[in-house]
């Protein structure tokens, strides 16, 4: 390694890429919504899904696993420990018994209502930014979500 300094311009190598970024920016949303979500009791991946099961329909478990991105090896460990907690209910289908459904208790709903009532504006107090902006950065980071699921799988190699 030489100890030759780097020009102004080149900056920290890492700042150039636009996935770590994200990474540092997703660490950092963890630091501010872990203080928060421990007044609850609750993780960041089960407010995720407190919310999603606030909208008032029941979901099921599939429809809750796409809505958070998650697989079910993840997803049926924090179903188990929220209906241990007394905040989500599981019931079978009863038209085809292999379809699970979610409900919030009415338990899960004052949890959840009295989390909504503080978190976003905690949150949005920590960033700094004004609500329009962030608006506009949720509609940008939610687009480009997607188009990175649809891209093909890179092969890690050169172009066929």
């Amino acid at each position: 390694m030489t100890d030759t300094p780097r020009s102004a311009d080149q900056g920290d190598p890492l700042d150039q890429f636009l996935c770590f970024s994200v990474y540092a920016a997703g660490l950092a949303f963890n630091r501010v919504y872990k203080p928060l979500l421990d007044r609850f009791g609750i993780t960041y991946p089960q407010y995720l899904a407190l919310v999603a099961l606030r909208g008032g329909a029941d979901l099921t478990v599939s429809a809750l696993g796409a809505k958070l991105h998650l697989e079910s090896n993840t997803l049926t460990p924090l179903i188990k420990r929220l209906e241990a907690a007394g905040l989500v209910t599981r019931t079978r289908d009863k038209q085809d018994e292999r379809v699970v459904r979610l409900a919030l208790t009415d338990a899960g709903h004052r949890l959840i209502d009295e989390a909504l009532g503080c978190i976003p504006v905690a949150v949005l107090e920590a960033t700094g930014m004004q609500l329009e902006e962030l608006k506009t950065l949720n509609g940008k980071l939610a687009a480009l979500g997607a188009a990175l699921r649809s891209a093909p799988a890179s092969s890690g190699g050169a172009a066929d």
